[in-house]
């Protein structure tokens, strides 16, 4: 049984991740940027209700357990950093997703959330192994799922929410 994924809460040394809430709409709103959507499916909301929309969403994604969608912030300040998530959880391969903000990056914040997201996996979640997509040029996220000893397992070419070519990895990360 999982535990209540409007309330959960992870961890780390450096980072807090809470459920999205209203609270972040602005700072997801400011954050989430062209630069940040370069090699993702999203793409970034022009208005803020597009924003209010999406974090609605997740929210009702969580409360009926079928994705966990967090936020991200720094364990000492409560700076807002970026989004994680993982999406289809009934299913046996559940997904993960996340961005950090541009002035974030380069940190190690990433690679710390979806650490700690995927022990919280391993101890509620059945599944036969967690996917990574990620695009081939964006090293730095590729090198997520490399710390988790991942396998590519296929590759397929897209267009992103802003209309730029994709090349997606998909990464199986075992348990």
């Amino acid at each position: 049984m999982l535990p209540d994924l409007t309330t959960l809460v992870l961890e780390t040394d450096r980072l807090v991740l809470k459920p999205i809430s209203p609270d972040y709409t602005d700072a997801i709103f400011s954050e989430f940027t062209p630069d940040v959507a370069t090699y993702m499916y999203p793409r970034p909301a022009e208005q803020r209700m597009e924003t209010e929309a999406f974090v609605q969403s997740a929210m009702a994604d969580n409360e009926d357990e079928t994705s966990l969608t967090m936020v991200i912030t720094l364990r000492e300040t409560g700076e807002f950093l970026g989004c994680v998530g993982l999406h289809k959880l009934a299913d046996p391969r559940p997904e993960f997703g996340i961005w950090v903000k541009q002035s974030a990056h380069m940190h190690g914040y990433g690679r710390e959330a979806i650490r700690v997201l995927k022990r919280w996996a391993d101890q509620y979640l059945n599944y036969e192994y967690l996917m990574y997509p990620v695009d081939s040029r964006n090293i730095a996220s590729r090198k997520i799922p490399e710390s988790l000893g991942a396998a590519i397992v296929g590759q397929f070419e897209g267009t992103g929410g802003m209309g730029q070519d994709l090349t997606l990895i998909n990464y199986r990360i075992e348990r």
